[in-house]
């Protein structure tokens, strides 16, 4: 059982939300490339990625999650870039630090992630991916994170050593896993009993983010809520993921005239099966009902998402002044203003 912390304070008084999903977003602002999905944005565009924080952050996010997901040593490595890991960590970091001190109660989280080299047959491997983990929390901690996040993993195995290391940093832990289209971890072990386990481990909020859109990731928030007793992540994808495509790697779009030159429609043509706002409400309200209060949206995400969750759970955030509002709309609205012939048109347009 995990014990109090300003984390677990915040989730047993309401909702906390937080924002996922830097990779599409800034990838499709023009900052990053799709398929590297490397974020040098920290390095090389740092006025982009604090605004992105800042969009995310008046759009209801209490989570400022410094963008260090894909930022580890092996992924540097790949793309020869290995001597600015450290730069690029603390830069993401600094960066996130300063967006949510300017908003008083929101929390900055360092950020680990799945590493692509889990091989649960090497102890070799192991052992590196647990000090890319290591090396990248101890810079989460020196430059003053709240909470340590790992996310999106769909090996157990992976799963218990981030959540072994950054429990170790003595922070607050948020552990999500993104099991893929075989119902379980990629290592053969229950989804719902690594969930389990890291709880036992001391992780404060469990759960899923990423891979899985609001109809694939229901079903298994709902056993995962009826097996733990700490509080319980829910960030999607939004996008239209079904019971014969669960994950977003395997969408199909068979309406399309051009496909994409890879073949699937992950990651760059995905933008046609995307959910609807109110569809991204509607799961957060859900979830909400089911006892989950840390609810977010992970890749997909905009700002416009993150509001939609907060108001879905009761919250009126900054970006709220813009809210949806028809009634001064020509074809909608309700306006004595509004030409009765022209909103006579709504019904034929």
């Amino acid at each position: 059982m995990t014990t109090s912390n300003a984390l677990t304070d915040r989730l047993d008084a309401g909702p906390v939300i937080c924002a996922e999903g830097f990779l599409f977003e800034l990838e499709k602002r023009g900052y990053l490339s799709a398929g590297e999905f490397v974020p040098e944005v920290a390095l090389e565009f740092p006025d982009a990625l604090r605004s992105l924080h800042v969009d995310f952050q008046r759009a209801g996010s209490d989570i400022v999650e410094a963008f260090t997901y894909n930022g580890h040593r092996e992924k540097m490595r790949v793309i020869g870039k290995e001597d600015l890991l450290e730069p690029l960590n603390r830069s993401a970091l600094q960066i996130a630090r300063s967006v949510a001190d300017a908003e008083p109660g929101n929390f900055m989280a360092g950020n680990i992630s799945n590493s692509n080299i889990w091989d649960p047959e090497s102890p070799d491997r192991q052992a590196e991916v647990r000090a890319m983990f290591a090396e990248m929390v101890g810079w989460a901690v020196d430059e003053g994170a709240d909470l340590i996040i790992g996310e999106t993993f769909y090996f157990a195995g992976e799963a218990i050593a981030a959540a072994e290391v950054a429990t170790a940093s003595g922070l607050p832990v948020v552990l999500t896993l993104a099991p893929m289209a075989f119902q379980e971890m990629a290592d053969g072990v229950g989804i719902v009993e690594t969930a389990q386990r890291l709880e036992q481990l001391g992780v404060d909020v469990v759960g899923l983010n990423c891979f899985r859109g609001p109809a694939t990731m229901l079903p298994w928030l709902k056993e995962i809520r009826a097996a733990v007793s700490c509080h319980v992540g829910a960030l999607p994808i939004p996008y239209r993921t079904t019971e014969d495509e669960p994950t977003f790697f395997n969408l199909s779009d068979p309406l399309a005239a051009v496909q994409s030159p890879h073949e699937r429609t992950f990651p760059t043509a995905l933008d046609p099966l995307q959910t609807n706002r109110y569809e991204i409400g509607s799961f957060a309200r859900e979830v909400y009902d089911l006892g989950v209060n840390y609810i977010g949206v992970c890749c997909g995400a905009t700002p416009m998402h993150i509001r939609e969750v907060a108001e879905a759970v009761g919250l009126n955030t900054e970006a709220s002044r813009f809210s949806e509002n028809m009634k001064n709309h020509f074809m909608y609205g309700d306006n004595e203003r509004l030409a009765d012939n022209v909103v006579a048109l709504g019904s034929t347009a």
